[in-house]
């Protein structure tokens, strides 16, 4: 078959074969076999770090691509993002943004209904239905103190669940349930309940909290409903304060993992911005965005609207 072009140009695939644990690196065959079938006009790019991934993402939109796709995680479709991005604002007008999650687990797909196959996702990008979404712009502080940017567009923790997340990425795919077990309870062993101030667009609270949660998306961790009001497309942050005693992370368990249904809840508080949300605390707490570990408090999340178009 000859090769087509998609109604936004060739297509530059971004992937990430550190995916999902390595899951993507054994999809390369399976990805280039599909897009072959359907006749889409495409060059491969395979990124083996995050640094690479935002290189080879900008210098695609640089060479005039305006359609990238990004076959692997949560972590990966945020490289690519960031990579889109270039003083504050799209290198190209209305880029195109394709999501592959290729058996990674990726949650972003999830809030839109796509699959996360590679063969079906993969039939998600011919065609022209794109839908606008948002992202969040994230200020964090790095280990010297000074405040770095970066680019989200699913769910950010701080905190407890920050911990665990970040606990439970530590090592390969294999006993991954039991990984996120233990994850778990180490972060619990080390979370304390503590003052933390948040001031969003209309006010400013002061709560005694173990974990805060902003969702942009509504997944996170491979597919709990954290944030559970939230859509991707409706320019709001929504944020989630977790207070009460820290034994509060093991009773709301049940109902994130069942359906997501634990709010309402009198030990969340829940609070939304259209413009902006800043957070800080005593202490430093971690902060992690798509599943990657960003930094810590203070932190500002920050609502981009609508910039690039997911391909749907």
């Amino acid at each position: 078959m000859s090769p087509t072009t998609s109604p936004f140009g060739p297509l530059a695939v971004l992937l990430d074969p550190r995916a999902g644990h390595g899951v993507v690196a054994r999809e390369v065959d399976a990805v280039e076999h599909a897009l072959e079938a359907r006749g889409l006009e495409y060059r491969l790019h395979v990124g083996g770090s995050s640094q690479e991934l935002r290189e080879l993402s900008a210098a695609a939109l640089d060479e005039g691509y305006r359609f990238l796709a990004a076959v692997g995680d949560d972590g990966t479709v945020q490289d690519v993002v960031n990579g889109m991005f270039r003083e504050g604002r799209p290198i190209v007008e209305a880029p195109v943004l394709g999501v592959v999650a290729a058996h990674s687990g990726s949650d972003l797909p999830l809030s839109f209904g796509l699959p996360g196959d590679t063969e079906r996702a993969i039939g998600h990008l011919a065609g022209a239905d794109t839908y606008p979404f948002d992202l969040m712009k994230i200020a964090v502080t790095g280990p010297d103190g000074a405040r770095t940017i970066r680019y989200a567009h699913n769910v950010a923790e701080i905190g407890f669940h920050a911990a665990a997340t970040i606990a439970a990425s530590r090592g390969g795919a294999r006993f991954h349930n039991v990984k996120r077990f233990a994850a778990f309870w180490r972060a619990y062993a080390r979370t304390r309940v503590g003052p933390v101030t948040i001031g969003t667009d209309r006010r400013t609270v002061e709560l005694d909290a173990w974990s805060v949660v902003i969702g942009n998306g509504q997944f996170s961790d491979g597919g709990i409903r954290l944030s559970p009001r939230s859509f991707p497309g409706d320019g709001v942050l929504d944020g989630l304060v977790f207070t009460g005693p820290k034994s509060n992370a093991y009773r709301l368990l049940p109902r994130i993992f069942r359906h997501g249904d634990h709010v309402p809840d009198p030990s969340i508080t829940e609070l939304h911005a259209k413009l902006k949300i800043d957070i800080t605390s005593q202490r430093p707490l971690p902060v992690v965005a798509d599943g990657l570990a960003l930094g810590t408090t203070p932190v500002t999340f920050q609502v981009v609207p609508q910039q690039i178009l997911l391909k749907v």
